[in-house]
């Protein structure tokens, strides 16, 4: 039986750690399409995405009997993903972040919410405004993606994204700041909603 949505992901893991499967399944669920969005975005490879998802995953597993609550979980999960991806470059010797395979994400980008989002036009549509967003979001410097993913994906607090990136909070608030501007300025011509809710 799958444990109850209003547990808390703190509780969630530390039953985890004591052996409750079905607490691993409900955090997996909660948190999946963010920690997946993050590294892809970061990376931009689908094939790499993957990869890195699954390890995240895994280092979590092995980490279950060690987890304690001091922190927000989203903070200890999204640190395994940082960690993972610096590992990456680390490992394929560059930091220059290569192109992105959006055709995996086509039904991600397809199920944008709309009136009409049944008719052909307004697939198409949603579709175009998907890599558009995607492209805007790879053309931002790593520094400031990153801070605006674990933002949008993570639900990062500023804070957190300091002590997870190991920088200030105003150099954090500097990032986020530049990268809305960013974006917002890639993407003028769109609706005055759509770029309202980039902050």
């Amino acid at each position: 039986m799958p444990a109850p949505a209003a547990t808390t992901d703190e509780e969630l893991m530390l039953a985890y750690a004591a052996g409750d499967a079905a607490a691993f399944d409900a955090l997996y669920a909660r948190h999946k399409g963010g920690v997946y969005r993050y590294l892809l975005r970061q990376c931009r490879q689908g094939g790499i995405a993957d990869e890195l998802f699954q390890d995240v995953w895994m280092n979590l597993i092995r980490a279950r009997a060690s987890y304690a609550p001091t922190a927000k979980f989203t903070t200890w999960l999204y640190r395994l993903a940082h960690n993972r991806l610096v590992d990456h470059y680390r490992a394929s010797a560059h930091l220059t972040l290569v192109s992105a395979d959006d055709e995996a994400h086509e039904e991600t980008v397809a199920a944008l919410p709309g009136a009409r989002s049944d008719q052909p036009q307004v697939r198409a549509e949603n579709r175009e405004l998907g890599e558009r967003l995607r492209a805007a979001v790879a053309a931002l410097p790593p520094a400031q993606r990153e801070a605006f993913l674990l933002q949008q994906e993570g639900g990062l607090s500023l804070a957190e994204i300091a002590d997870l990136t190991g920088v200030g909070i105003e150099t954090v608030k500097s990032r986020l700041r530049y990268a809305l501007a960013k974006l917002r300025g890639d993407l003028v011509d769109l609706d005055d909603g759509l770029r309202e809710s980039l902050g």
